[in-house]
């Protein structure tokens, strides 16, 4: 089958339905309120792992995984990735207990990428963190991407390939119209056989629309960035009972992010650093880095994100309106899992089905919840 579909939300997860839609021969039409990447997909701190998913997702993010070995030949640029593996510390025997948990819950799944290292490993690979931090876990091939080029990557490939993107447009409405979907927006309307809802933050509002209820909050993930310094890290860290983000860029600064709020105003589409919690953030990359005390915070911003009460994404076709397909509340870890997310929704658009591994991102397990 082959049809009509209009794409709500320029963002990754937006863009890479469109662009897998329009290979599959669909005629399709993105409609961003801004223009792309504007809120988390450009903003975010450009992660790319399996490290420490949730096991409804694990399954999703390997096939991602994959991809993103070959982002090349999917989107013609390399994104900036650089698969230079990511390390989350144990910092003590409590957090090591911890992760060794983890490991036996994730092989016990059948899955291997996930390998407990001790503390002479951690510093092999970390060679300045700090004396306290006594193990770790480690992916290798994990690593990091930079989030605006592989939006522009993204958006580039989808014009190639068909795609209708329109930016500055706002959606006002949708209904159901003579054996299809119409969108209406603040500059006319667009007529489907499909709709994705790839709307962020603001995916549950027009959810709302269709008659689906999402417990869904904005969340504006804060992010830091610092002066050059010599190169001292190559892999992404993280800790295992502190919120952390690090890494170092190709040109010398340290992003910082892990998840710190600022504050937000979803309907103004705006969100501001909350220093208090920015503090945290420096603090918990110094004690962990002391290499990082005393330099100095170049720029810090906001991304606005949408989180689900369990932490995963909705994907999956709308329980109250058929036809539209939900993509959205990846939480703050959706960069990594874009290009398969992408792949899945085009499929279940395309053919009512996929074999890619997402039924327990179902929209349904919300109402479940509920009616239970």
């Amino acid at each position: 089958m082959s049809g009509r579909a209009v794409i709500v939300g320029g963002g990754l997860h937006g863009l890479s339905t469109a662009l897998h839609l329009a290979r599959a021969g669909w005629r399709v039409t993105v409609v961003e309120r801004r223009y792309v990447g504007r809120h988390s997909s450009g903003m975010n701190a450009g992660g790319v792992r399996r490290l420490g998913r949730d096991p409804a997702e694990i399954g999703l993010s390997v096939v991602a995984a994959e991809m993103w070995a070959r982002i090349e030949s999917l989107v013609g640029d390399d994104c900036g990735f650089r698969p230079s593996g990511q390390v989350k510390v144990a910092e003590s025997d409590a957090d090591m207990a911890t992760l060794a948990a983890r490991v036996e819950l994730v092989r016990g799944l059948g899955w291997q990428h996930e390998e407990l290292i001790d503390a002479a490993e951690v510093r092999r690979w970390l060679p300045a963190v700090a004396a306290h931090v006594c193990g770790g876990l480690l992916v290798r091939g994990d690593g990091s991407a930079d989030p605006m080029r592989t939006v522009m990557a993204f958006r580039g490939a989808a014009v190639a390939a068909g795609v209708e993107l329109r930016e500055g447009v706002a959606v006002t409405g949708i209904e159901r119209r003579g054996g299809g979907l119409v969108v209406s927006t603040d500059q006319g309307e667009f007529g489907a056989d499909r709709v994705a809802n790839c709307a962020g933050a603001w995916a549950a509002a027009f959810a709302r629309m269709l008659g689906d209820f999402f417990p869904v909050e904005a969340a504006p993930l804060m992010m830091i960035v610092t002066e050059r310094m010599p190169r001292f890290i190559e892999p992404t860290v993280g800790a295992t009972s502190r919120p952390l983000s690090f890494k170092q860029t190709d040109a010398g600064t340290v992003l910082i992010g892990g998840g710190m709020l600022g504050r937000v105003d979803v309907a103004a589409e705006w969100a501001v650093v909350n220093f208090h919690n920015l503090a945290k953030s420096a603090r918990i990359a110094s004690e962990l880095f002391p290499i990082m005390r005393g330099v100095r915070i170049v720029r810090s911003w906001c991304g606005i994100e949408a989180t689900t009460p369990d932490e995963l994404p909705v994907l999956g076709e709308s329980p109250a309106c058929p036809g539209v397909f939900h993509s959205f509340g990846y939480s703050g870890h959706g960069f990594q899992l874009s290009p398969a997310a992408g792949a899945a929704v085009a499929e279940l658009m395309a053919r009512g089905e996929t074999n890619l591994p997402v039924a327990g991102l179902a929209p349904g397990r919300f109402a479940r919840r509920q009616a239970a």
